[in-house]
């Protein structure tokens, strides 16, 4: 069978065990969402979840990074619980998982980066409904940015 030189040769299900990514832009992690997951995840041996958030860095000042603009102490710590809350119900489910916070100005960027980086098959997000050309430069869109520009399937889940 001859393949193209430029693209790997496609992997079957087989391969490898999944690796599912739950990630999320700031917002709580969804009870669907873990459950999308818990279903992906049954009767897999060796699967691996790993929880996502971004902690919203504000910008920047003159080009420079700004200590104001970092992510306050309550919003750290909101992402902490988010995180943990979803561990805790994952392992309420017979699931392993790991997660962590990562601090950014572009989260569809650091999403796939974490997924590229932890091999994952497939990232879960919760979605609000779509908006017009406009609401695309809104932050609450971007599990729309990630399902676009990703190589793996983004499961999209609303709230």
């Amino acid at each position: 069978m001859l393949r193209s030189l430029f693209k790997p040769a496609p992997q079957t299900a087989g391969d490898q065990p999944p690796k599912v990514l739950i990630a999320s832009e700031g917002r709580k992690i969804s009870d669907d969402a873990i459950e999308l997951a818990a279903r992906m995840m049954r009767d897999q041996q060796d699967a691996e979840v790993r929880v996502l958030t971004v902690a919203r860095l504000w910008g920047s000042s003159l080009g420079f990074p700004n200590p104001g603009l970092r992510p306050t102490k309550s919003e750290m710590a909101e992402q902490e619980e988010n995180v943990s809350s979803a561990i805790n119900r994952l392992e309420k489910l017979g699931i392993d998982a790991n997660g962590t916070i990562v601090t950014t100005r572009n989260p569809c960027r650091a999403i796939l980066k974490e997924a590229k980086r932890r091999g994952s098959t497939a990232i879960i997000m919760g979605a609000d409904p779509r908006r017009s050309w406009l609401g695309t430069f809104l932050w609450s869109q971007e599990p729309y940015r990630v399902s676009k520009t990703s190589n793996i399937p983004v499961h999209l889940v609303a709230p």
